[in-house]
């Protein structure tokens, strides 16, 4: 049986809670969701659900650390489920891509993007998947423009997105990650 991690980055508190920063933590309400499960272990300094089936286990997890502090908890929870670093998704916003945009890589930089600066410290390795929302175009300052709310008329664009992207994380864990980048790279809407 195999061990999946899916890991949404965010800041934890009710203040976060709509930001654009907490876009991979949306995407892990919405796979709960889809999979019928909620959030009911603390493990790692993060929340979890862990899903089996015959074929495998899905972790799906929110570090309840800051983002720019996730690396302490995903190393942590990666350690504590066995996970192999190719079976770790890591979902988090971008504002290089705009909004209603996924991208999914097998691997690579940080983007910028100092929560995925710390994972990739402490995991010592920057060889998992991820998978990009973007949040863009910013409007003002980087810090300022992703701990803001999203605007009422991104909500619509923002569900589709996450709805796509559970569609994206479902088509990673039946057919791989060359498969999943394929269906979720070429898909522009919004």
């Amino acid at each position: 049986m195999s061990e999946h991690l899916i890991v949404g980055l965010g800041n934890p508190g009710r203040h976060y809670r709509s930001n654009r920063h907490n876009a991979g933590y949306m995407l892990i309400d919405y796979l709960l969701e889809a999979y019928g499960a909620s959030l009911n272990r603390s493990v790692s300094e993060a929340v979890v659900a862990v899903i089996e089936d015959e074929i495998r286990t899905v972790v799906l997890a929110k570090p309840q650390t800051y983002v720019n502090e996730s690396g302490r908890s995903v190393a942590s929870l990666v350690r504590a489920f066995g996970v192999e670093l190719p079976n770790l998704v890591v979902a988090f916003d971008e504002l290089d891509l705009a909004l209603g945009t996924l991208r999914m890589r097998p691997a690579g930089g940080s983007s910028g993007h100092r929560g995925m600066r710390s994972i990739i410290n402490h995991l010592g390795s920057q060889e998992f998947p991820r998978l990009r929302i973007g949040i863009g175009p910013r409007r003002r300052s980087a810090a300022d423009y992703v701990l803001s709310n999203f605007g009422g008329g991104e909500w619509p664009i923002l569900a589709g997105v996450l709805d796509r992207a559970v569609s994206c994380v479902e088509q990673y864990l039946e057919d791989g990650i060359q498969r999943a980048m394929t269906a979720c790279n070429r898909l522009e809407e919004g």
